[in-house]
């Protein structure tokens, strides 16, 4: 068996073997190397002096696997400190740390069958894995934060705190749950510092991590605290001897436990928004679980079976609306709604595929179909084990159920916050279950409410076509919209900047061919997404902000803006590029002659991600199949999606007499990021936004000028559908559009005189704040009858 000093050495040749393999591959500069031969040097010297101490001149078996695991972490920590100068491969910091630990099941074993077992190598051992821990929490806390060090550093903190505490010197009986503890503790940091976990799952494993340290260091020190007064030679409590078997199984059903007790707290105190989801949300105290275990502690024997079961489901069923309300709240700005919200899952499947691609999003449906299952699931379980657990074990869950009401009970009183928003004295689920359930009352209710509008008398409704628009006769008039193109846009933002330079530049160009503008913004009733609400509020003059307000819209013989001008003569045309199927109740309810989708305009080019073809193709094949010499009137709308989330990749401008099939644009896709390429970096989507905008608004004011310059009977109306989703538009922003008037008859203009819009294709920000579903009437009674009498005859009440 070789000596101390000949084993050091060996190991010291070891740790530089290490380091120059790192060296030759990822390569290692002057800070790993410090480290690295630093540490591999402080082990060497450490080691030797407890050998010395114990009497001990020689290293076991057991011993020497130790050092060599001993040499892969000193390999991790000169790795960590490279990191702080340089990138360096998460992989392999963290394959190295995976090989530490696999051999840390070794070395104990060899000890075992060698005989050779000894205090030098169980302490050896222990602060090899203690050192590995605090390496890897130091990596991890660089990206999610320092608190990750107080599930790093709990062995150090114990050890300072027995130098200034004699009790907790007193030698401990050795627990198999520590161990398991512990192992979990370092596999949850090698996974999560070699970046395989998504951010949240990251923080949810730590946060469980951490719970599990809590109540392993706290059982211990509970142990030593009440025999504080004893002496040191005090026996420790004498616990029946256990087998193998038998000791697995008391382990297993201890995690077990401790991971249903999590699951079911972290869906009680899940939060209502994203930006809430911090390791401190789960530090509250929800009082709903308190419920559930008083109500476990008195109910019979017979009936808790059935309240396990209701209360699983009930939970389960709230942490999947949870995390659906979370969504609604991050993209739409708003709850989610329980009764008619399912109903846009189809078009969320549809936007997902065009954004992505079928197999992609194939993928993501079933995996979150997957996690849906396997959430219920857990919940379920975990539910009816908490209940077992807590009917079982009656004295430790009234004194924990009492306890933590107490602390609910002053968190309450003293309104107390760890997390802005997200009180310590959680009634997140309650209030949850009361939003929903109001929710359903609510649209229980307005179902008859809107039922009476859609009834009353419209006073545009039997003005005869003669009567209507008059003042616009002969022309063509085109509502535009722009998908997203919210206020964020053009005012109080890092990125408005260059959207009203090209907005100002826009004015100054249909200025020159002799056009005037007139701007504004209009209110919409909708925000992030779901865009035919305000396309149905623009046209209808009814307040449209739900998906069961849309549908019995659609149901009624409501006037719209398009039905008028079908009424008056007009050639009625809906152009929607991102409509793939035929469209009947559209065209039935809006009137329309015509429905134009992506299938039916002779688009031969790419898709950029939504946008089955750039807004430039869609105004070009409009041009050419409506606008033709010699046309009738038309009166049209045309949505324009370069625009729509994820804003990348984006076409170019071409020139128009290369338009073409729309063939000219193949390869445009591959010369910007895909959308997984900047998911989660708020600020490249933030720019990303901004460049889709100004594209649509540069193809639109370019096809005004290139086509129409000279054309008197052209009415532009450009408006926004809605705001861009919160990570654009921030967690205040309005749901305020822009909206613009262009056109080059001086009359039309005068029309809208008493307005008071802003001149020009930006609206300033003092600029006039309507309603959406104020323009319908407004537009109609500015460009309805010409004469005073008839005015008067056929204005609408409040009109």
């Amino acid at each position: 068996m070789p000596t101390v000093h000949t084993a050091l050495l060996t190991g010291l040749l070891a740790q530089t073997a290490v380091l120059g393999v790192l060296a030759g591959t990822v390569g290692l500069g002057a800070p790993g190397w410090v480290i690295g031969l630093g540490y591999g040097a402080a082990v060497a010297g450490l080691l030797a002096r407890a050998l010395r101490r114990h009497g001990t001149g020689v290293l076991g078996p057991a011993d020497r696997v130790t050092l060599g695991r001993s040499a892969l972490v000193g390999g991790v920590a000169a790795l960590a400190a490279e990191s702080f100068v340089r990138p360096v491969p998460a992989a392999v910091l963290a394959a190295l740390a995976a090989a530490a630990l696999v051999l840390d099941g070794v070395d104990g074993r060899v000890a075992r069958r060698t005989g050779t077992v000894s205090a030098v190598g169980a302490r050896f051992d222990v602060e090899v894995d203690s050192f590995l821990v605090l390496v890897l929490g130091v990596v991890v806390a660089r990206d999610l934060g320092p608190w990750v060090l107080a599930i790093a550093s709990p062995h150090y903190v114990l050890v300072l705190a027995r130098r200034a505490l004699p009790w907790l010197r007193r030698e401990m009986p050795p627990r198999h749950w520590c161990k398991v503890v512990a192992v979990a503790q370092a596999v949850v940091l090698v996974v999560v510092a070699g970046g395989v976990l998504p951010p949240v799952v990251a923080v949810l494993a730590l946060v469980v991590v951490a719970a599990l340290l809590a109540e392993s260091f706290g059982r211990e020190i509970g142990w030593a605290w009440r025999r504080r007064a004893g002496t040191a030679d005090v026996e420790p409590r004498s616990v029946p001897s256990l087998g193998p078997a038998s000791r697995r199984r008391r382990v297993l059903a201890s995690a077990a436990t401790v991971l249903a007790v999590a699951a079911v707290w972290s869906v009680l105190v899940f939060p209502d928004r994203l930006v809430r989801l911090t390791p401190l949300t789960f530090a509250r105290i929800p009082v709903e679980g308190l419920v559930l275990v008083a109500l476990a502690l008195v109910a019979p024997a017979r009936a808790r079976r059935s309240l396990g079961i209701a209360a699983g489901l009930l939970l389960a069923a709230l942490a999947v609306v949870r995390l659906l309300d979370m969504g609604f709240r991050e993209f739409v700005h708003r709850p989610f709604n329980p009764v008619t919200d399912w109903r846009l899952l189809d078009s969320a499947v549809i936007v997902l595929r065009d954004t992505v691609g079928t197999g992609w999003a194939d993928v993501a449906l079933v995996g979150g179909a997957l996690l849906v299952v396997g959430l219920v699931a857990a919940v379920l379980g975990s539910t009816a084990r908490l209940i077992r657990v807590a009917a079982r074990r009656r004295a430790l869950s009234a004194g924990t159920v009492g306890s933590l009401g107490a602390v609910w009970v002053t968190c309450a009183v003293l309104g107390a916050y760890l997390v802005p928003g997200a009180p310590v004295a959680s009634l997140g689920a309650a209030e949850l279950a009361a939003a929903q359930v109001g929710g359903a009352v609510a649209n229980a209710r307005d179902l008859p409410a809107f039922r009476a509008q859609l009834a009353a008398p419209d006073p545009w409704g039997g003005v005869p076509g003669e009567d209507l628009l008059t003042a616009l006769r002969g022309k063509d008039v085109v509502i535009a919209f722009v998908e997203s193109y919210g206020r964020v846009a053009v005012e109080g933002s890092s990125f408005s900047g260059d959207i009203r330079d090209v907005l100002t530049a826009g004015t100054q160009a249909t200025d020159r061919a002799g056009f005037g503008s007139r701007s504004a913004f209009l209110t919409s009733p909708t925000f992030g997404g779901i865009s035919w609400l305000a396309h149905a509020t623009l046209h209808s003059g009814l307040w449209i902000d739900s998906q069961q307000r849309h549908d019995q819209l659609l149901d009624s013989d409501r006037f719209t803006l398009s039905a008028a001008f079908a009424r008056a003569g007009w050639r009625t045309v809906f152009d929607v590029p991102s409509n793939r199927d035929p469209w009947p109740e559209g065209e039935a309810f809006y009137r329309l002659d015509r429905v134009y989708d992506r299938t039916d305009v002779g688009y031969t080019g790419p898709k950029f991600s939504f946008a089955a073809m750039p807004d430039q193709y869609t105004l070009a094949a409009f041009q050419d199949l409506e606008l033709g010499p010699g046309h009738a009137p038309v009166m049209a709308e045309i949505d324009l999606v370069s625009s729509h989330e994820p804003w990348t990749p984006l076409p170019r401008m071409v020139d128009w007499d290369r338009v073409g099939d729309g063939s000219i644009y193949r390869g445009m896709p591959d010369e910007g990021p895909t959308p997984a390429e900047v998911f989660g970096d708020a600020e490249e989507i933030q720019r990303l936004y901004a460049r889709s905008i100004e594209y649509s608004l540069t193809a639109l004011i370019s096809w005004v000028t290139t086509f129409h310059g000279d054309d008197d009977d052209l009415v532009l109306i450009l408006v926004g559908d809605h705001q861009p989703a919160e990570v654009v538009s921030g967690p205040d922003a309005s749901h305020d559009v822009p909206i613009t008037v262009l056109t080059r008859d001086p009359a039309v203009l005068d029309r809208i005189a008493g307005w008071g819009w802003d001149d020009g294709m930006l609206p300033g920000p003092q600029a006039p704040v309507w309603r959406m579903d104020a323009f319908r009437d407004r537009f109609l009674a500015a460009f309805g009858p010409t004469t005073p009498a008839e005015a008067a005859a056929t204005r609408p009440r409040g009109g």
